[in-house]
């Protein structure tokens, strides 16, 4: 989108340009000229390109059911967050989410009591996290690194201390964090 807005751009300036410096070249042009040609033809062939892109990647981002793509729970709770991990033995965690880095994750996000938004700066919109509803957003990740995210819905008195902590490991990485959590206190 930023490449097809660009080039839109220069082309619109160029042409601004030569209007400035060869008046008399675009006096010579029909207004009607300036319609079909800038208003019609110049959108038809620039236009369906970038909707055929935005779509296909709108498509791509999509938390769709059916997919392989791990799924996290997170419930929302006054005053924090629980993060589950099904297809990782059941391992659950307090404020602290892991993910993957490049890899695809669907947050499943709930409420225990009242409503909260989960929100994750760096990685996504808010979500409203509803009781009685699951609201399903898909995460990824680009880089390991740590990050914030913190209740943006307010929720009671404590609500300015909602937040969570986001660790992104390597892919590697992240089954090993999340087997270290599902080891008994004091195993190796």
């Amino acid at each position: 989108m930023v490449i097809g807005a660009s080039a839109l751009f220069l082309l619109l300036m160029a042409l601004f340009g030569l209007a400035a410096l060869r008046p008399a070249w675009v006096r010579g042009l029909p207004p009607r000229g300036w319609l079909v040609w800038g208003g019609l033809a110049l959108p038809a062939l620039v236009l369906p390109p970038l909707v055929a892109w935005a779509l296909v990647m709108g498509d791509a981002a999509l938390p769709l059911p059916g997919g392989s793509v791990e799924t996290i729970e997170a419930e929302g709770y006054q005053f924090g967050w629980r993060f589950r991990y099904p297809e990782r033995g059941g391992v659950e965690t307090e404020d602290v989410l892991h993910l993957p880095a490049g890899v695809p994750v669907d947050i499943a996000i709930s409420s225990r009591d009242v409503i909260h938004s989960f929100w994750a700066p760096r990685l996504a919109g808010k979500l409203d996290a509803v009781p009685g509803r699951v609201n399903v957003q898909r995460l990824m990740a680009d880089a390991p690194g740590r990050l914030q995210g913190a209740c943006a819905e307010f929720c009671g008195l404590k609500h300015a201390h909602m937040y969570f902590q986001v660790f992104v490991h390597a892919p590697d990485d992240y089954a090993a964090a999340l087997e270290a959590l599902a080891a008994p206190e004091g195993a190796p």
